[in-house]
């Protein structure tokens, strides 16, 4: 059984998920597979938001032992992000789609400066919207970028796309016997240290009540099913009302129009 189809997400995918079989680098195939997924969901009318890591193209913990500090690394990284973000946004128009990058660090002639208002006229014109350069701010990560980006554009849901399919117990990969969740609330994360995303992240989400789906980015038609209402991954939200969670996108959307203090 489907819930109500989502209307507006924003999608979290890591820089090394571009990368693809790589350890370093844009994998073309990779990335043209993603923006596929991302522009069939946009042209079944879900309005679309990424926001995009840069560990496939820089790390600052690399550098740390040659004496980079780390407010000079995060900017670096930020960097790396906006060059992810020009690929994708390049890769997206090849298909027909319209896309924008907006960056938390505008570069003159290359990105325009993020503006929430610009943004959800660019979403409202039909464009995926590509946020760039984290918040802007070191010390923060593009995971809590992307929670930041989903809460300000009204999103239904933040999309934490992964190697594997939702929320384990423990690293499936390294412990056979972990346990996959398909509902947790943001407090159940905090308590079982589950490090979905970093704790700030998870805590704007619980503060601001923006539900967080961890699913599989290698999935098949994995934004298709979320936009439909499909179940699939991991939700995370409030958990409050007794349900599985599935309507948090209709919750959302009905307080769009009530003032946030």
């Amino acid at each position: 059984m489907s819930a109500t189809p989502v209307l507006r997400i924003l999608v979290k995918l890591s820089g090394e998920a571009l990368a693809g079989d790589s350890e370093f680098g844009i994998d073309p195939q990779t990335i043209r597979r993603f923006a596929r997924e991302v522009a069939a969901s946009q042209k079944g009318g879900v309005e679309v938001a990424l926001v995009l890591g840069g560990g496939n193209l820089f790390r600052g913990a690399t550098l740390a032992d040659a004496g980079l500090g780390r407010v000079t690394g995060d900017h670096m990284g930020m960097l790396a992000t906006v060059m992810n973000a020009l690929a994708f946004r390049d890769v997206l128009q090849s298909l027909g789609v319209a896309s924008t990058v907006l960056s938390a660090l505008p570069i003159a002639g290359i990105v325009e400066g993020y503006a929430q208002q610009r943004a959800m006229s660019l979403l409202a014109e039909g464009h995926v919207v590509i946020f760039a350069a984290g918040t802007g701010n070191p010390f923060f990560t593009t995971d809590s970028a992307a929670c930041l980006r989903g809460i300000e554009i009204d999103a239904d849901l933040v999309l934490k796309a992964t190697k594997v399919d939702g929320v384990y117990s423990a690293d499936p990969m390294l412990d056979p016997t972990a346990e996959r969740y398909d509902h947790l609330s943001y407090d159940e994360v905090i308590g079982r240290d589950l490090r979905v995303m970093d704790l700030t992240a998870i805590c704007l989400c619980r503060d601001h009540q923006m539900p967080i789906l961890v699913l599989d980015v290698n999935a098949a038609g994995a934004l298709a099913k979320v936009a439909r209402g499909d179940r699939i991954g991991t939700l995370i939200d409030a958990g409050s009302d007794g349900t599985d969670g599935r309507g948090a996108g209709t919750a959302r959307r009905s307080r769009r129009s009530t003032p946030r203090d």
